[in-house]
């Protein structure tokens, strides 16, 4: 039946592969069409997202059309949404001159002559990516590819990047190894999403926790891990929670409450005890995690890269990082010198991080050198730059 079902996949890339080249030669290109997309379809979010919502309140893009690609196209305001992967979406896909994305294109996209494909990508690299990643001669990713498809999967992408998004020097640097691209093609002027965090209001984050329920008056814990290569089931990634959120509450009492936000590739669900619905409030995977950022005092997270965005608001972070050991010698490997290059230690058990919260114990010193390395860029004007670059001839 495995084989059965690659076999059906197998096809269906080939007829899709045909049918967008079939496009290619029918379709026009619009030279003011810009289409959208966030995490594969899965989310009106992201760097997308905030450089379409620049676009769209700027006079100068009034008579452009956008198009939003996404899984669930529910309504996006100021663009027609398409159901991602779509027959109309490849139309537009064809007509659109810009794309705007945030992570890989599937391998049987079309790129035309005249096209212009913004990569934003979705986050400082502090694991190691593309061919930076070790061949160990094993599997790589819920896909099983090997070292060299799945090296090639980039190179693929990569070929079509006219303009790729970094947030700072260490993200260029580390892009140029892992990608192989030029750094003429590289946008070194901060991250689009983090204009958002420098330029929210009370006001803004007031609403924000009443829209998820978030009681007014607590402190708010968000725990945000990233997911495991070595992982997975027939639907996704998953992740079993080394956490004990009734231990959380017992060391930070009722002067806190945790919001969990799981990361987008998590495929497995996770259901907050009933005697715990008053301290743990679960995030949608696929919200928008600004939103979480924005509501937050305090972040725990391990290996996601997270941090670097919400280091710019200067708030405590803490790194629990359970499987450090397996995580760093078997299944990625850093950029980072991990702990020295890191806005704070890191804990291997809850005892160690939920003792420093409880008691304050951050050093604000060190944030703000790791903020002097990794966030001068994120200065509240990025979609402005960005879109100045690319759109130089409005």
């Amino acid at each position: 039946m495995k084989f059965l079902g690659y076999v059906k996949l197998y096809i269906l890339r080939y007829m899709l592969f045909f049918l967008v080249r079939l496009l290619a030669l029918f379709v026009k290109v619009d030279p003011k069409v810009v289409l959208f997309v966030s995490f594969g379809g899965k989310s009106y979010s992201d760097n997308p997202r905030y450089l379409f919502e620049y676009m769209q309140q700027s006079k100068n893009f009034a008579d452009y059309h956008f198009i939003w690609g996404l899984k669930k196209p529910d309504p996006v305001e100021g663009a027609e949404t398409v159901k991602f992967n779509s027959i109309r979406y490849f139309y537009w896909l064809s007509k659109a001159k810009y794309w705007v994305f945030n992570s890989k294109m599937a391998p049987y996209y079309y790129k035309k002559p005249g096209q212009v494909y913004l990569q934003t990508w979705h986050g400082t690299p502090l694991k190691h990516l593309g061919h930076d990643i070790e061949d160990n001669g094993s599997t790589y990713y819920r896909s099983k590819q090997s070292y060299s498809q799945m090296v090639r999967s980039y190179d693929n992408d990569r070929s079509h990047w006219d303009y790729l998004v970094s947030p700072n020097a260490f993200s260029t640097n580390a892009f140029v190894s892992a990608f192989g691209i030029s750094k003429d093609q590289i946008l070194e002027l901060g991250y689009p999403r983090v204009d958002c965090l420098v330029n929210a209001s009370n006001t803004t984050v007031a609403d924000l926790k009443r829209k998820y329920g978030i009681p007014a008056g607590k402190k708010v814990v968000l725990y945000a891990p990233t997911w495991r290569d070595n992982s997975f089931g027939v639907s996704g990634y998953t992740l079993e929670l080394q956490v004990d959120f009734y231990r959380w509450r017992s060391y930070l009492g009722d002067d806190y409450v945790v919001l969990f936000k799981p990361h987008y590739l998590i495929s497995n669900n996770y259901h907050v005890p009933a005697d715990l619905t008053d301290f743990v409030f679960l995030m949608n995977a696929n919200a928008d995690i600004n939103d979480a950022y924005l509501m937050t005092d305090v972040l725990v997270t391990d290996y996601s890269s997270v941090f670097f965005d919400f280091a710019v608001l200067g708030r405590p972070i803490y790194f629990y990082m359970y499987d450090f050991d397996e995580y760093e010698n078997e299944l990625r490997g850093f950029y980072l010198k991990i702990p020295d290059d890191l806005p704070n230690d890191i804990d291997k058990s809850e005892e160690g991080f939920l003792e420093k919260i409880r008691n304050e114990d951050f050093n604000y010193d060190r944030l703000a050198a790791f903020n002097q390395g990794f966030n001068v860029c994120n200065d509240g004007q990025v979609c402005k730059k960005v879109i100045g670059r690319v759109f130089s001839e409005i």
